[in-house]
């Protein structure tokens, strides 16, 4: 920022470097002359010469002196203060922003310097002027210019001069060339490079390209944040350097936040708040199911049920149920913490029986969580002994209500009937909603649940075979590995009943193409060699229904053959969710989670990283000599 007086004698003039007195600045007053690096001149002879292009060229030597931890492309995107703000600044006004080409010259004022460029991030000094009678045109301007200018569109600071002083520069500039100006002031040119300006004409197309999410866990990575685009002036309350939205003190002051619409660009679950996280509106969902069979010996790494391989980035949701579950439930929930690590928090957990569901969401998404609800069903006859039934789970996640059910159906080869029974059992015993509110109530059924929901996920162990009996299951199994796959599906008890419709109406499977995940010998890849010789089935299985058609998404459908601990393989699903805005009359969780399983969970991987990292030093060194 220049600051104090300029030298306005001509003896003052000629003491400043490469800046000679010239003969058109008339008057004792001057206004101030600040050094142009230009290499081109403008003649004094004829005032409405042609303009030419010229490019400024920084310092041979830039000094950045930010402070590393800004972000260094947004500090580039701020918009600076163009000329012919800091001429209005002079008068009083302040613009925060606007566009030069909309902007009408003002009467010229016979000054000493050109207003082409922004030399300040504050207000420039009120400078001496002339009479307006003066005279003076923008191409005069250059007849008050001697010697080069120095063009910095970062900070320029001045102190007062004392008597020999020269101008002083900042040390903050560019780190790249600027682009190529010419002397009209409604030039493109003097644009701020890397700026979106509002009243441009491409300004909407080039702010739509930045709003855009690469969502996909299977395809390339995420891009940044759109938040950090910030096209307002320097004035403005939002800040380059900052994910957060601004909150207007208006809205605080009269928003009662009690009731919304889906349009209201206020909303906790809005639109734009949903924008602000998911540009596609998009979630990625990971559902699994696994039959533990009852075994206390838990999986030393469960990195390829939760994190598989196929998937590059993990998910915003898991949700995961299993049957016979182990008996101490608190050391399964801590694994699956552990395994996820601190960047997931449990929402939710529940047992009923020898059923067990867990839902973990990344915890920045906890806030957008409606109060969770359970709901239980028991179908087997003796009801003390619950080792079949039904558990669900509900929650609206922004505007979309989703339910999530886990189920162990009756077992044993002819039992279809059972089976179907323990289903209707099941969609007329769930009672959910509760408290929060249907999302389409007219399209609702009360004898089914899973009519009441955007997004239904049902998975467990439906326990439906292949039928034909184990000799031909196995001559199948032995002709051609994976590849026969398509030939035990036409054996499959479920796939036929879902086509006649009498169980899981509505509801949709992603294709199979993996083995049977029933029954293995435990700790063994081969299919049961017990006197039983039970039929190798798909009995562990996720199906989705949808009410919005295309909302769901399947993008995975695989098991984990690694993990042998049990007489069945875990099955798991990658999905795409399509979420919908919400209105405020949404109960929310109040971000609820498990506080004491998320420090467990931090405490143990902490513990292995140690023990991990000791381990590594032993190796290295021995008795005889030591390796470094």
């Amino acid at each position: 920022m220049l600051k104090g007086q300029l030298p306005n004698t001509d003896k003052d003039l000629a003491s400043c470097p490469r800046s000679p007195p010239t003969d058109d600045c008339p008057g004792p007053e001057k206004s101030p002359v600040v050094s142009l690096d230009i290499p081109a001149k403008i003649s004094n002879e004829d005032p409405q010469a042609k303009t030419k292009l010229f490019t400024p060229k920084p310092p041979t030597k830039p000094r950045l002196e930010r402070a590393l931890s800004l972000d260094e492309k947004g500090w580039r995107r701020r918009r600076f203060r163009n000329s012919q703000e800091d001429l209005r600044s002079q008068d009083g006004a302040s613009p925060s922003r606007g566009s030069l080409q909309d902007e009408v010259p003002a009467p010229p004022v016979h000054t000493c310097f050109p207003p082409c460029l922004s030399t300040s991030l504050q207000e420039i000094p009120t400078t001496h002027r002339p009479p307006r009678g003066s005279g003076g045109s923008p191409s005069s301007w250059g007849n008050c210019v001697s010697g080069m200018m120095g063009t910095s569109l970062d900070l320029l600071h001045r102190e007062r001069p004392s008597a020999g002083s020269s101008p002083r520069l900042a040390s903050g500039l560019p780190s790249r060339p600027l682009p190529a100006m010419d002397w009209n002031v409604a030039s493109d040119s003097l644009r701020t490079a890397n700026k979106v300006d509002a009243d441009h004409a491409d300004y909407k197309l080039r702010l739509q390209t930045k709003l855009f999410r690469a969502h996909s866990s299977l395809g390339p990575g995420r891009p940044p944040s759109p938040l950090a685009c910030d096209s307002c002036s320097l004035r403005s309350a939002k800040s380059s350097f900052s994910l957060l939205a601004p909150i207007r003190t208006k809205d605080v002051r009269s928003r009662s936040y009690l009731e919304g619409s889906l349009l209201a660009s206020g909303a906790l679950m809005g639109a734009d708040e949903l924008a602000r996280y998911f540009p596609d509106r998009n979630v990625a969902l990971f559902v699994a199911t696994w039959n533990m069979q009852g075994q206390k010996e838990l999986p030393a790494n469960l990195d390829e049920l939760l994190l598989p391989a196929e998937a590059d980035y993990a998910q915003d949701l898991y949700v995961v149920g299993v049957q016979e579950g182990c008996s101490d439930r608190r050391e399964w929930e801590a694994r699956l913490q552990e395994t996820l690590g601190p960047h997931y928090v449990m929402l939710q957990s529940a047992a009923h029986g020898a059923l067990h569901i867990s839902v973990l969401i990344r915890r920045d998404l906890i806030w957008f969580c409606s109060e969770v609800e359970i709901s239980t069903v028991t179908t087997r006859i003796v009801s003390q002994i619950k080792t079949k039934g039904a558990l669900g789970i509900s929650f609206t996640f922004f505007g979309t209500s989703l339910l999530f059910i886990t189920s162990h159906f009756t077992s044993g080869d002819g039992k279809v009937n059972e089976r179907l029974l323990d289903y209707s059992k099941t969609i007329q015993g769930l009672a959910l909603p509760k408290n929060v509110p249907d999302t389409c109530p007219y399209r609702s059924d009360s004898a089914d649940v899973t009519t009441r929901f955007d997004g239904v996920f049902w998975f467990g162990d439906f326990n439906f075979r292949l039928s034909g009996g184990r000799v031909s299951v196995e001559a199948i199994l032995r002709q051609d590995g994976e590849a026969s796959v398509p030939a035990l599906l036409r054996l499959d008890q479920l796939s036929r009943e879902m086509e006649r419709g009498s169980v899981f109406r509505g509801f949709q499977e992603p294709d199979i193409h993996f083995l049977p995940s029933y029954k293995f010998d435990i700790g063994k890849d081969s299919y049961d060699t017990s006197s039983k010789q039970r039929t190798p089935s798909y009995t562990d299985r996720v199906v989705y229904r949808s009410r919005h058609k295309e909302d769901i998404c399947p993008l995975k459908y695989s098991s984990c053959p690694g993990i042998k601990t049990s007489d069945h393989r875990p099955v798991y699903g990658l999905f795409r969710l399509r979420v919908r805005p919400g209105r405020d009359n949404i109960p929310l969780a109040a971000g609820k989670f498990d506080r004491e399983l998320y420090l467990v969970g931090i405490k143990r991987r902490i513990s292995k990283e140690i023990q991990r990292q000791q381990a590594l030093k032993t190796q290295h060194s021995s008795a005889i000599c030591t390796v470094s």
